[in-house]
């Protein structure tokens, strides 16, 4: 249960540093965002979804997803 309330607490953590670095204009504000998103997005799914005891290969295919995902809308933005 203390895992839960840590990962709990990042998360939040994470969701109002994305709200502060969104106040900020520069170049590389919608990067860190992204990058922020997708750190929550792996703290949900490996905590919250129990995928921290599933397969190394599922855990994998998630990081793999991912990256998949973030990688193309960090290159072309």
């Amino acid at each position: 249960m203390k895992r839960f309330i840590i990962t709990l607490v990042v998360l939040v953590v994470l969701t109002i540093l994305s709200a502060v670095v969104s106040n900020y204009s520069t170049n590389y504000t919608a990067t860190i965002i992204l990058i922020l998103a997708g750190l929550k997005f792996l703290g949900i799914a490996y905590y919250f979804m129990d995928l921290i005891k599933a397969h190394v290969v599922w855990r994998i295919m998630l990081v793999i997803f991912l990256g998949l995902f973030l990688i193309p809308i960090l290159i072309l933005y």
